[in-house]
């Protein structure tokens, strides 16, 4: 049998999503059931089914809204006009509390474990997460080079060094579940040292 493959909004559409949120990054897609995602939402089943007529289509709203939210959230706290080292100093925060929150690891976790059946999932968690955080690093990098403040030849691959580096010591531990979330202290250790080697790198000024 086919599925159905649209979404219907209605005036509890963001009830039902919100509980299936809370559901999907409990219990991954597998152990999501309808009937908890219902009672999370306050709402019967049939009200769930008549905005989303099968949980593959849910579990993707879901990621992508999240996605969306978290993104639009950093982009509204960045001013293009500040020096690097300030705007690279906020860019890392944002990047390691997204990367180290647990909505963050909870939806890192499900795109891994439900990629190979949902490959449409990845991208679209990617699109609206790891893709414009490098675009918004690119259009600031663009910016600062014009100014004079940073001498850069290949934009692309710096900002994507710049994410990279905030993920030092960190990733890694909270992928495999070495330690807990990290301390404020050991977030600032990653930023400060991500900066100073971008700075080094690519910065104009001489000391």
């Amino acid at each position: 049998m086919a599925q159905a493959t649209e979404i219907h909004r209605g005036r509890k559409f963001d009830q039902v999503l919100n509980g299936a949120r809370e559901v999907f990054l409990r219990d991954g897609f597998e152990g999501a059931s309808v009937d908890d995602i219902a009672k999370e939402a306050g709402v019967s089943k049939a009200t769930l089914y008549s905005y989303f007529p099968d949980k593959r289509l849910m579990f993707l709203e879901v990621t992508k809204t999240e996605c969306q939210r978290q993104a639009d959230q950093a982009l509204a706290q960045i001013n293009f006009d500040q020096p690097p080292e300030v705007v690279l100093s906020i860019a890392g925060h944002q990047i390691i509390d997204f990367m180290a929150s647990e909505l963050g690891q909870g939806i890192y976790r499900l795109c891994v474990a439900e990629g190979e059946r949902f490959p449409e999932l990845g991208r679209a968690f990617y699109a609206s997460g790891p893709e414009l955080v490098h675009r918004t690093l690119l259009d600031y990098l663009k910016q600062a080079v014009a100014r004079g403040e940073l001498a850069i030849d290949d934009l692309d691959l710096a900002a994507h060094l710049f994410a990279e580096m905030c993920k030092a010591d960190l990733h890694a531990k909270l992928v495999f579940g070495v330690g807990c979330c990290p301390a404020a202290s050991d977030k600032d250790r990653v930023i400060r040292g991500a900066v100073a080697m971008f700075m080094a790198r690519y910065g104009t000024k001489s000391d």
